[in-house]
């Protein structure tokens, strides 16, 4: 996501608690909201997916690998 999408997102937030949202501007929070939650999902993914794990009897496991790289939710 970028910084445009997550400036527009704060003053949308700010714009709600000062005087209130139109029905678009409404729709438009709601859209870009979503699109940051799946971003910081795919990117909190991706970090887990390149986690090793040292098992008690010395070998590695990637949590990638072990558990799939799953899309979505």
């Amino acid at each position: 996501m970028n910084e445009q999408k997550i400036a527009r997102i704060n003053e949308l937030y700010r714009k709600s608690k000062a005087e209130g949202l139109t029905d678009t501007e409404k729709m438009e929070q709601k859209i870009l909201r979503q699109e940051y939650l799946d971003s910081v999902r795919r990117n909190l993914r991706s970090q887990l997916n390149q986690i090793d794990i040292e098992e008690k009897d010395g070998s590695i496991t990637n949590l990638g690998a072990k558990y799939g790289t799953k899309k979505g939710h």
